[in-house]
């Protein structure tokens, strides 16, 4: 597992603390996943489904955690890329700031 993925999900799980209805995946570019869902956050396998993936590449996602980069701003810029359920999205990023 990369750092990226490791220091994402210590920095994920921090920030949903409070748990996530739903599940959302982060697929970082060359990088791996990461799976939110209503047990916590963890290290993906490709194979896992989810309501909503969001794509990006890690300087992105990296903004995005630190609080640098809106998640809404980054999807209507392109930067963040987003495969299904549009209102799961929506919560997660409400949740991210």
């Amino acid at each position: 597992m990369s750092e990226i993925i490791t220091a994402a999900v210590a920095t994920l799980s921090e920030k949903l603390s409070g748990g996530f209805d739903g599940t959302a995946k982060f697929a970082i570019d060359g990088e791996g996943a990461i799976m939110v869902d209503g047990s916590g956050v963890r290290a993906a396998e490709d194979s896992d489904e989810a309501d909503v993936t969001l794509s990006a590449d890690a300087d992105t996602f990296q903004e995005i955690l630190s609080g640098e980069l809106n998640p809404t701003s980054a999807f209507m810029g392109g930067r963040l890329r987003l495969d299904g359920d549009m209102g799961t999205a929506m919560r997660l990023g409400g949740l991210l700031g």
